[in-house]
């Protein structure tokens, strides 16, 4: 999640070699993966309307479906990028011919034909989900500068299809072609959303037949809950048969929410903010004087806040966007702190993101033969964040929303939520995360709150050559849990780690989500 700048605004399988991507100028690929690549029955729908395109001299496939008149899918197989071991999809959807959001795919290295699909979101609002892919969770991590990548034995993939998906438009690779095209608030975003999933799973119907998890990091506290809303809505209307005419769309598979360090309550979350980083906390940042002058301005965020929950509009939630940002988070650009692991000091004058890998990421997905591998236009300008999309959504007051609110109808669908939080993270705090949680209405309320903590431990997670040690040897986190299994509402708050969790404990954060994903304790 990124700090807000004006005020200011900031973020938010093993291969036997580096694999470096380069492919010699003007090759031209095809769409069917290698013979090598692990393949499921992929026939796609049988109504849906499929030709090949050439877009910037680019070869895709184009999909098209009557029921969503306005949108398109491009899709073409990379090869040689990231994880050659599995088959890979990268692409665009198009929307109304202006609009185009970015994504890239990759099969599971265990049963691909089988294993649930995630699609994962980084936040911001207006960062690139190549975080994830490169530098977090993805089947490989970006190295020296960006010239090259390296197996990540620990990406998500491991026991899961991934989707990364650049969105909103103008994010990462994804693109506009009019000023009037831009997106500013979670709810249209999430319309986009599924539109993309009804027609990837169209094309892909194989996919259909497991689970599909909706994870996000950060701001992803925002999209996802209105994500899954939309899904929902969308899958009763066509179980219920309310649709007035036929249709060919698909119901989507939603099992669980996964939230890491999000930011999902602001009124709860903001007002956490002192009790996280003021003494006594043990990752006290700021001095007396700092931390009294926080705490005077928390009750007027509130009011502002609660202004806006009650009556949610641009008008009254930008208030509380600018001044609560600004009351509660302006402080921590002069803490010389990365707000995203306080373990660790920034310059942010120097490195804004506080993060080298950052401007690596750039660097690899700015190279005209990674861009000409996955199809993006040759003159787009990668970007790990777009500052303009950010403040989009801030003046829409978006970022001061309660998505918090939406997760009891979620629950009560039967989609499962998992809330994780890396300790040592200022931006998103785990204090805030388990704090509304424990504050919110829901079927799982009474079990959730009398819960006592358990701890996560390496061996319960087969973590066995973690170093991890807090409380006790072995600890890694610990747990508070409803439901059966890993749990139907369930808070992780994990040791040692900051805002983005799969890069400072990979092993951990990838057998943590293992077990989610097969509804297996996790303590």
């Amino acid at each position: 999640m990124l700090i807000p700048k004006s005020i200011l605004l900031g973020v938010a399988g093993l291969l036997p070699a580096i694999v470096s991507g380069n492919l010699e100028s003007g090759q031209q690929i095809t769409f069917m993966p290698s013979p090598s690549s692990p393949s499921i029955s992929e026939k796609p729908h049988p109504n849906l309307k499929i030709s090949n395109t050439n877009r910037n001299g680019v070869d895709f496939e184009r999909i098209t479906m009557d029921e969503f008149p306005e949108y398109a899918i491009r899709v073409r197989s990379p090869e040689g990028l990231c994880d050659p071991t599995v088959r890979q999809y990268s692409g665009y959807l198009d929307i109304s011919e202006t609009k185009h959001l970015f994504f890239w795919f990759f099969e599971s290295r265990d049963r691909p034909e089988s294993d649930p699909v995630v699609l994962w979101l980084n936040g911001g609002p207006g960062c690139s989900s190549s975080t994830g892919l490169l530098f977090e969770l993805g089947p490989c991590n970006v190295r020296d500068q960006g010239k090259s990548t390296e197996p990540n034995p620990h990406g998500w993939n491991k026991q899961a299809n991934v989707l990364f998906l650049d969105q909103p438009v103008n994010v990462g690779y994804s693109y506009a072609e009019g000023s009037s095209d831009s997106v500013s608030d979670s709810i249209t975003a999430a319309k986009d959303v599924h539109a993309f999933l009804q027609l990837f799973y169209a094309r892909f119907p194989a996919y259909l037949k497991s689970g599909f998890h909706v994870a996000a990091e950060s701001y992803g506290g925002q999209y996802a809950p209105n994500i899954a809303t939309r899904i929902i809505k969308e899958n009763n209307d066509l179980q219920s048969g309310s649709q007035l005419t036929p249709t060919d769309k698909v119901v989507i598979p939603l099992s669980t929410v996964i939230i890491g360090n999000g930011l999902t309550d602001p009124l709860v979350q903001f007002a956490s903010v002192p009790d996280y980083a003021c003494a006594p906390s043990p990752y006290a940042i700021f001095d007396e004087s700092t931390c009294a002058s926080i705490r005077s301005k928390v009750p007027t965020c509130e009011r502002l806040q609660k202004f806006c929950y009650s009556n949610p509009s641009r008008f009254t939630c930008v208030p509380a966007t600018l001044y609560c940002w600004s009351s509660i988070y302006g402080p921590i650009q002069n803490a010389n702190k990365n707000p995203y692991d306080v373990r660790q000091g920034c310059d942010r004058q120097v490195n804004p993101l506080c993060y080298d890998e950052m401007n690596w990421i750039e660097n690899y997905l700015n190279r005209d033969d990674i861009r000409t591998e996955l199809g993006v236009p040759s003159d787009l300008k990668f970007e790990s964040c777009n500052l303009d999309v950010n403040r989009a959504f801030q003046m829409s007051g978006d970022n001061m929303h309660n998505s918090a609110s939406l997760i009891p109808d979620i629950l009560s669908n039967g989609v499962r939520l998992l809330i994780y939080a890396g300790e040592d993270d200022f931006m998103c705090n785990y204090l805030g995360n388990e704090r509304w949680m424990m504050a919110l209405k829901t079927e799982f309320s009474d079990e959730f709150q009398h819960k006592a903590h358990k701890y996560l431990s390496r061996y319960s997670l087969e973590g066995g050559n973690s170093t991890v040690v807090k409380d006790a040897p072995g600890h890694v986190g610990m747990v508070r849990s409803a439901g059966p299994g890993a749990g139907n509402f369930t808070f992780v708050s994990l040791y040692e780690s900051g805002h983005m969790v799969p890069h400072d404990q990979p092993e951990i954060a990838s057998e943590l989500i293992n077990k989610w994903l097969q509804n297996q304790p996790l303590h």
